[in-house]
């Protein structure tokens, strides 16, 4: 096996890093790459005096807010000619119709030059955003260059630091790469493939056919597969904290959610899909990548996007069949696992929360998650 020059972390760097070390997190990973690569810095110290400038960042975006969407590129004959044999030789999930993804250097470049210039700078507050009639908003999409090698990690960390933007859009922009596709790639790399058959939480549920282009009255839900049946895209929150979180809530099979996010994403190799889902979004490894699971109620969602205005349950409704199903989902989930989770430090709270709610409230609030798991077992939309 050849060293692979996508990465920044050799395997032998990151198995010399990992050895001895109780849990493999990503924090103190970064650090080390940061030291190493000199990116940020000042000597041996981070740039400002800090690591990490999340304070500063994951706010809602601004729905009128006009922004410049990355650069989109007409196919050429060869893409031509590929559109047409996928078209005649496989039916699958997913359009043709939008493809406009870079095929070359060149234009991955200009996807590159068109981030740093335009988006950037508001990269680190929208990155958790999500709104329904901007797929994209100040992200990069530069994930499928990065993985197949039209862009290398380096030149685009490099390209950052230097770019005129806000130290917390920069720093969060060069984690993500820096730290969290580095660590993704080395942590599948150690575990081997017997990973990919981990069920920590036991989850058996089949995927639901909304997963597949299938009705759902959920808007964000919706949203999320509806442009990534469209684009093969759709960014880290709404996989994390939409598609990933509903199906680990409703305790959707964690293999047949592997399976989708490999199938429907273009930047979707194993070893980077792979950890995030299996391990971030489904804490279907034990925590390896994970301190603790990210499952959410509605509240989350309507406080990050624009869906919720839209959809045909009500975000503020706690209980009962016009409430969102993610409320109910969220505490059964949490009353389910409580063996596991209720001595996690930072999910204590919400077992206080959850021990604190009328008895009676309870009982309705396992019995509406009752009914809408039931609906998902009978095949019918939720």
């Amino acid at each position: 096996i050849l060293e692979d020059n996508r990465f920044i972390c050799s395997e032998a760097e990151f198995t010399a890093w990992a050895e001895g070390r109780r849990e493999l997190r990503m924090e103190y990973f970064y650090r080390d790459m940061r030291r190493k690569t000199g990116l940020l810095m000042e000597g041996d110290q981070p740039l400002m005096g800090r690591w990490n400038f999340d304070a500063e960042n994951r706010k809602p975006a601004a729905p009128d807010l006009l922004r410049p969407h990355p650069p989109r590129f007409a196919p050429c004959d060869i893409t031509r000619d590929v559109l047409i044999l996928v078209a005649e030789k496989f039916n699958h999930f997913g359009s043709l119709d939008e493809f406009g993804w870079a095929t070359d250097r060149d234009q991955a470049l200009q996807v590159l030059d068109h981030f740093i210039t335009h988006s950037l700078p508001r990269f680190g507050a929208e990155q958790d955003a999500m709104l329904r009639g901007d797929p994209t908003l100040s992200h990069a999409l530069i994930s499928p260059y990065l993985n197949i090698g039209l862009l290398s990690p380096l030149e685009v960390c490099l390209r950052a630091e230097t770019a005129a933007a806000p130290i917390e859009a920069v720093e969060g922009f060069i984690r993500q790469i820096l730290g969290w596709r580095e660590i993704m790639r080395g942590i599948y790399m150690r575990q081997g493939p017997d990973y990919m058959t981990k069920n920590a939480l036991g989850a058996e549920r089949a995927l639901p056919a909304a997963y597949w282009g299938g009705p759902t009255k959920m808007a964000c839900m919706a949203a999320a597969i509806g442009q990534t049946e469209r684009l093969a895209y759709a960014h880290h929150i709404q996989r994390l904290m939409v598609t990933g979180n509903f199906a680990l809530l409703a305790g959707i099979s964690p293999q047949a959610v592997h399976d989708w996010y490999l199938s429907v994403y273009i930047d979707a190799f194993e070893w980077v899909e792979a950890p995030n889902v299996l391990g971030m979004s489904q804490f279907a490894d034990g925590g390896i990548i994970a301190s603790k699971p990210y499952v959410s109620s509605g509240a989350y969602i309507h406080r990050m996007s624009d869906y919720c205005g839209s959809c045909a349950y009500k975000v503020a409704q706690k209980t009962g069949g016009g409430a969102c199903p993610f409320n109910a989902l969220y505490w059964d989930f949490l009353d389910r696992h409580r063996t596991r989770f209720s001595r996690n430090a930072r999910m204590g709270q919400m077992y206080r929360v959850w021990d604190k709610m009328d008895p009676d409230h309870r009982v309705t609030v396992l019995q509406d998650a009752a009914k809408i798991l039931e609906k998902l077992d009978r095949g019918e939309v939720v």
